[in-house]
């Protein structure tokens, strides 16, 4: 039997910042062709969002039920102040340590785990990504191109996103929020503060237009997402001199949306409010995807019933939090979110515990049963 944390730390011995490609998928690929699985790998694009491998795993037996696993191998960046090799698995006290413990390369492992010796009637595949933690230009939505022109289409997916909060199993992600990152430039003109009549300051112009956009209200949440929310990330001007007047003002932001809303609708009415201030302002955005909703049914209905069976408790289905490439699936079947306790994902010391990861493929192979039953 596959060993999951054994696999989990295989991955992660490989260092994947994304995009990611090559070797780390070599590893995945040697863990599945013994289960069966034929092995599709393709690598797309050029820096800076590339290049980005792919991969696609398909298992058949026979008619019945297509269910899809995706996830990435992909991990951030993995930053200093580690007490350990971010790259070198670190077993200690029950605890799996190393860039992707969490997110998500434990979560792939357990899933893989999860099929050794499982027998099905119908189609397993894995659908993995190079390019989740990056701007997805070249990762899920050419997995969707790749499989829509061969004819694949999945019946229903689980991805393994770490959504547990407290302890394993505590929350589902039936949904998730749209996200828009927006850039708005002010012109001016450059000049002497002592000659501001020589000069045109866009800081003031940019303070309005952040105090209108502040201002705006979204709108009050639904029963299954909050409200949407609004974060300024960032405020620049080109010359950070004490003495100088800037050529220009800039700042960038953050929407956070649920289903009451679209992207470029958003886009459109911040842009309104910074021209009815600045009718000379910029902007520029870039929607990472809309909010989406999987209604309960089977799928949820057979992942609740794994997880109260292996854990005893039953999960919250939920919208919170960020988002997943569910935003890409989500539009060729249902989907759903569901993986390890999330509290140190992206963190220096990122970690898992050992049990959690082996009580993971339990679930998952709880469900995998279930879906074809």
């Amino acid at each position: 039997m596959i060993d999951p944390v054994a696999l989990a730390a295989d991955l992660i011995r490989v260092p994947s910042v994304t995009p990611a490609r090559g070797e780390v998928f070599d590893v995945l690929q040697a863990a599945l062709e013994p289960l069966g699985f034929t092995v599709h790998r393709f690598v797309l694009g050029e820096e800076p969002d590339g290049p980005t491998e792919n991969m696609v795993a398909i298992r058949e037996a026979g008619a019945g039920p297509h269910l899809a696993f995706a996830g990435h191998l992909d991990v951030v960046e993995p930053g200093g102040g580690w007490e350990t090799d971010p790259f070198e698995p670190h077993i200690e006290d029950g605890v799996l340590t190393g860039r992707g413990a969490t997110d998500m390369k434990s979560a792939i492992a357990a899933f893989v785990a999860a099929l050794d010796g499982l027998p099905h009637k119908g189609t397993l595949s894995l659908m993995i990504t190079g390019d989740e933690e990056g701007y997805a230009t070249y990762g899920s939505p050419r997995i969707i191109e790749w499989i829509e022109e061969r004819g694949i289409r999945p019946d229903m997916m689980l991805i393994g996103e770490p959504t547990s909060v407290d302890r394993l199993g505590d929350t589902i992600k039936q949904g998730r929020r749209g996200s828009v990152n927006m850039w708005i430039t002010v012109p001016g003109h450059q000049g002497h503060v002592a000659y501001p009549h020589l000069a045109d300051n866009p800081v003031p112009a940019l303070a309005k237009i952040i105090a209108a956009v502040e201002a705006e209200h979204w709108d009050d949440g639904t029963d299954a997402f909050q409200p949407s929310n609004l974060e300024f990330t960032g405020i620049d001007t080109p010359t950070h001199a004490s003495n100088v007047i800037p050529g220009e003002a800039s700042a960038q932001l953050n929407i956070r949306f649920n289903d009451l809303h679209h992207g470029e609708a958003l886009v459109d009415r911040v842009r309104e409010i910074a021209h009815s201030i600045a009718p000379d302002a910029h902007l520029r955005a870039r929607i990472s995807g809309e909010a989406f909703l999987t209604p309960e049914g089977p799928l949820t209905h057979m992942l609740v019933a794994a997880i109260e069976e292996e854990t005893g408790i039953t999960p919250e289905l939920s919208t919170k939090g960020g988002t997943s490439d569910g935003r890409f699936f989500h539009k060729i079947c249902p989907v759903i979110d569901f993986g390890l306790p999330n509290a140190s994902m992206h963190k220096v010391g990122e970690h898992a515990r050992l049990e959690d990861i082996a009580s993971l493929a339990r679930i998952y192979r709880r469900f995998v049963e279930k879906v074809f039953a």
